[in-house]
């Protein structure tokens, strides 16, 4: 049975870090792409980032707008997790956080729609304080 299992989320004040994990179970996604999304309360989850194989142990990563330059995405595959760490946070980064899995084969383009996503986590909450 695959899961994704997320630790790390919590209260921080603004302008402080967090470190999401995203540990997986079940099967190997390394070769994958991992995403992380987000969903405040009222809204739609929304993507927050992706990594993807270029080669192997090699990744890129892509982000939002909103999270450029203060996000990180990285992979231990030893480990079999992935890391969303998250600096420089806002009150409008408050939210339910969840890391995605997908096996399908999809054009990069397509990274940031939920619906190529197959394996979700339970989705930690981040909340930030001003």
């Amino acid at each position: 049975q695959v899961q994704l299992v997320e630790s790390g989320g919590g209260l921080v004040q603004a302008g402080g870090s967090l470190r999401l994990s995203c540990a997986t179970s079940g099967r190997t996604f390394n070769g994958y792409p991992m995403g992380w999304f987000r969903q405040a309360p009222g809204k739609e989850r929304e993507f927050v980032g992706v990594s993807w194989s270029r080669s192997w142990s090699a990744y890129s990563t892509a982000y939002a707008d909103s999270v450029k330059g203060r996000f990180t995405i990285s992979r231990d595959n030893a480990k079999n997790t992935v890391y969303l760490q998250m600096n420089s946070l806002k009150p409008e980064d408050t939210g339910v956080y969840y890391c995605a899995a997908t096996t399908g084969y999809y054009s990069r383009n397509d990274y940031d729609r939920r619906e190529i996503y197959d394996y979700w986590g339970q989705g930690p909450q981040v909340t930030v304080s001003s």
